[in-house]
């Protein structure tokens, strides 16, 4: 019986292991920063400061403990807790299709190493963790994160299942990534009261530019799955236009609001105005032939970091850093 027990003991330590690993290949660390670059952003607005709590961390550096804790806390919620949420309901929902996906034929429900039940109770105890934890800063910061977990089940989930829905499938992710994600990097740190509305107009047009390729990334897999995504209903070309519209409309927009000084400081026109066709440029040049998938995320890749130049002038600027 002790020989047994040993025998069941070390095989239960692997086991939890290898479910652990799962959880975290599911949550796609590498896609927090979706999320967490934007929360940021809204941070950043809502205190004009570089680095959350930089002038508490001062001497004495115990006085950034007040400042760093709901922020800390955000960044638990809006990281691991709310992907690991979305992502594991989306892909015990998605397994059909993603078993016809060369790129999905190494995840954990592909694999059989997870059934579609462990996933869906992982997505639900690890959303009510987000809210209950994301509750503990204030309730406009819990209300907004509701509201990304409400998307990303109605993004997966039948009957509304908005993933097959063209349109749809876009503005949930432009709403939940490029708006909510800055709103709660506000509310994180202060009432809802005063937030720039027109952030969340900018937000969602940056999304919609950098998420509609993604939708050609997988049109092939899609296709042949059934999926109606923006890029099957209107084409790879089509999509990609539409993706093109959006960019150009947030460059303009940018320009437009440092011009007249609406939350973009009036010093860095020239640069917004400057950078716009230069934005625009890279990436037509990027996506627009981009139709494999490493074409694409290169592409992504390459228009990301340009973009984050004119906006690390306009962060500085803002934090009165320069």
């Amino acid at each position: 019986m002790r020989i047994r027990a040993h025998v069941r003991s070390t095989g239960a330590a692997p086991s939890r292991w290898r479910l652990l690993l799962d959880l975290w290949l599911i949550a796609r660390p590498a896609s927090w920063l979706v999320s967490l670059v934007p929360f940021y952003v809204g941070h950043l607005l809502a205190t004009r400061r570089l680095i959350a709590g930089q002038e508490q961390c001062l001497p004495p550096g115990h006085r950034c403990l007040p400042e760093l804790t709901p922020v800390l806390t955000g960044l638990v919620v809006w990281g691991p807790l709310v992907w690991l949420a979305v992502l594991a309901i989306n892909d015990a929902c998605d397994l059909d299709g993603d078993r016809r996906n060369p790129r999905k034929e190494d995840a954990p429900l592909v694999g059989g190493r997870l059934s579609v039940r462990e996933a869906l109770v992982a997505a639900h105890l690890t959303a009510a963790a987000a809210l209950l934890v994301a509750a503990t800063v204030r309730l406009s910061f819990a209300l907004v994160t509701l509201g990304f977990l409400a998307l990303g089940w109605l993004y997966s989930v039948r009957p509304p299942r908005l993933k097959d829905r063209p349109g749809f499938d876009v503005a949930t992710n432009a709403v939940g990534v490029g708006g909510l994600a800055v709103l709660a990097g506000w509310t994180v740190v202060r009432p809802i009261a005063g937030f720039p509305w027109i952030m969340i107009v900018e937000g969602v047009l940056v999304a919609t530019a950098l998420y509609i390729p993604t939708t050609v990334t997988d049109y092939k897999a899609d296709v042949a799955s059934g999926y109606t995504t923006i890029a099957v209903r209107l084409g790879p070309r089509a999509a990609y236009r539409l993706g093109l519209a959006a960019w150009t409309a947030s460059c303009a927009l940018a320009v437009v609001l440092a011009a007249t000084g609406q939350v973009f400081p009036e010093r860095v026109f020239w640069v917004q105005a400057v950078s716009a066709p230069l934005l625009v440029a890279v990436y037509h040049r990027y996506l627009g032939r981009a139709r494999e998938p490493e074409q694409v995320v290169h592409g992504i890749v390459v228009v990301s970091w340009v973009f984050l130049v004119p906006y690390l002038v306009f962060v500085l600027v803002y934090t009165g850093t320069i």
